[in-house]
């Protein structure tokens, strides 16, 4: 699982430059926060919804991942159901069904109160290949 973490931690850099951490992961699941910055707002004075997708979307990654084998999202959904104004974003994302080619999950994010921001539900396309190639370098 390290080698996972390690490998999202350093190769995803898109979440690396709007600021996304990835705080915990295991098989089916991972936590992430993201400390909200001014560059995270939109015209509203509110968090970006493709910031919060982004928050969830990662989280989905991991966890979707997480066993070692390629997994690619096929369809996703967000509803955002609360503005997002200041402070740290979290995201959770736990495995709801996993078979040999599909899997589900759903992801709850949150402010610093606990109060849901949104509520993501993805679906990957599990591949034969690992996620990181026998012969890839993590360092």
């Amino acid at each position: 699982m390290q080698e996972i973490k390690d490998f999202f931690t350093t190769e995803d850099k898109f979440a690396r430059h709007v600021g996304i951490e990835l705080v915990d992961a295991g098989s089916g699941w991972a936590k992430v926060s993201m400390k909200i910055e001014p560059f995270h707002f939109n015209g509203a004075k509110t968090v970006h919804g493709g910031a919060i997708f982004t928050l969830a979307d990662f989280a989905f990654a991991v966890a979707s991942n997480s066993h070692g084998t390629l997994a690619m999202g096929i369809n996703t959904s967000v509803s955002f159901v609360k503005a997002a104004l200041k402070g740290t974003l979290h995201a959770e994302a736990r495995e709801q069904s996993k078979g040999p080619k599909l899997a589900s999950y759903s992801v709850i994010v949150t402010d610093d109160a606990g109060d849901v921001v949104a509520i993501f539900q993805g679906m990957v396309y599990r591949k034969k290949e690992p996620i990181i190639p026998a012969t890839a370098s993590l360092s």
